[in-house]
């Protein structure tokens, strides 16, 4: 019984490591998952990426958040791992 216990536990930590681990697609992403999940975004930004996306349409690369105020290069640069389309 403990060692399945243990067994059960381990993989509920793998699983979800592996959740906090995932890219954050910044096309369908809320603004609190991409706050979240990218470094140097807070709500007021990640909040301007999904407004930008509303009326841009989706993003066609990661570097075209550099078209959205307040996103720059750096930025973009220190977040690609954790991006995707």
């Amino acid at each position: 019984m403990k060692y399945l216990h243990t067994l059960l536990l381990t993989t509920v930590l793998l699983f979800s490591t592996a959740a906090f681990a995932g890219k954050v697609n910044i096309n369908s992403a809320s603004a609190q998952q991409i706050a979240t999940a990218m470094t140097g975004i807070g709500e007021s930004k990640a909040k301007a990426i999904v407004d930008y996306r509303k009326s841009h349409g989706k993003f066609k690369s990661i570097q075209d958040l550099e078209n959205v105020d307040g996103i720059g290069s750096k930025t973009v640069a220190k977040n690609k791992d954790k991006i995707t389309l």
